[in-house]
């Protein structure tokens, strides 16, 4: 018998070099590339959920979640932490669906069973569409008809056909990068990408050089700095404290991932304002 396929994608509205300083507070390894105008994906480098749908393979031990709970919460994570939703694709042989993650509000998902059985409120597609300002006639009418029984049509035939929907927004993943296909497969395939570069945890001074350096090269310093921007990044750490220890006491790194994330973009946000006020403020001036 051959093991089960399980694999994921992560879908960003955002160019490569907006997505890398988030991604990097993740502290998994991953590759992220190009995937069209205005799109990035980060193909896992890792596996760390369960080996397959129901937690018996190896990888099932010490605590190990479902690829969608996996996935979900980085895509949380990555929106939490941005300006740009994130799109989260999964599949375990039994299920295949997707997460899509926006700022703070809640997440919307839908899952299909392995024979394309819909197994999601039909809501969830159009408010799905809504988010990611797809159109609202021709879009929505493809998405709905992924909610309905199509006997030709498996859980990773519903998946090919919502990225389908969503080349019209902009969306091109890069070849060999489809749903269904393990995950060894899907970093092997990322892996010879000429446009692909890894995204490595190297500890959090790093991490704050990298968030400093983007806001430098991006234009966005006038943006982080001032009485609202201050307030903002105290919002942020007042609230990613509590959800970090939350997520910390349900063993959920998704969560964990999403608070440090708010807490160390709070602290930049902190630390930038300092920075500058002591330069523009310094000796002479």
């Amino acid at each position: 018998m051959t093991a089960t396929p399980v694999g994921a994608l992560l879908l960003c509205r955002a160019e490569p070099e907006t997505v890398r300083p988030v991604a990097h507070l993740l502290q998994e390894r991953m590759l992220l590339m190009p995937a069209g105008d205005g799109w990035s994906v980060l193909v896992p480098e890792g596996k760390p959920w369960r080996t397959d749908a129901h937690g018996s393979g190896p990888a099932a031990g010490g605590g190990a979640e479902p690829v969608d709970r996996v996935v979900g919460g980085w895509a949380t994570a990555l929106a939490v932490g941005s300006t740009w939703p994130v799109l989260a694709l999964w599949w375990d042989g039994d299920r295949s669906g997707y997460t899509l993650a926006s700022g703070f509000r809640r997440p919307v998902g839908y899952i299909w069973l392995a024979d394309g059985t819909p197994a999601a409120e039909d809501e969830a597609m159009r408010t799905f569409a809504a988010r990611l300002g797809l159109d609202p006639v021709q879009d929505v009418q493809e998405l709905e008809a992924l909610t309905r029984a199509d006997p030709d049509a498996d859980a990773d035939a519903r998946l090919r056909g919502l990225i389908v929907v969503l080349t019209r927004a902009g969306v091109a993943l890069p070849q060999g990068l489809s749903p269904g296909e393990p995950a060894d497969r899907l970093r092997s395939v990322a892996g010879v990408h000429s446009g692909a570069e890894h995204i490595e945890w190297a500890g959090w001074r790093d991490a704050v050089r990298v968030e400093l350096d983007a806001v430098e090269s991006s234009g966005l310093g006038p943006w982080m700095l001032g009485p609202r921007a201050r307030a903002v990044a105290t919002a942020q750490v007042a609230a990613g404290l509590p959800l970090t220890l939350w997520g910390a006491r349900r063993r959920s790194g998704g969560w964990v991932a999403a608070g440090l994330v708010l807490l160390v973009q709070g602290v930049l946000g902190l630390a930038y304002n300092r920075f500058r006020s002591t330069r523009t403020s310094g000796p002479g001036r």
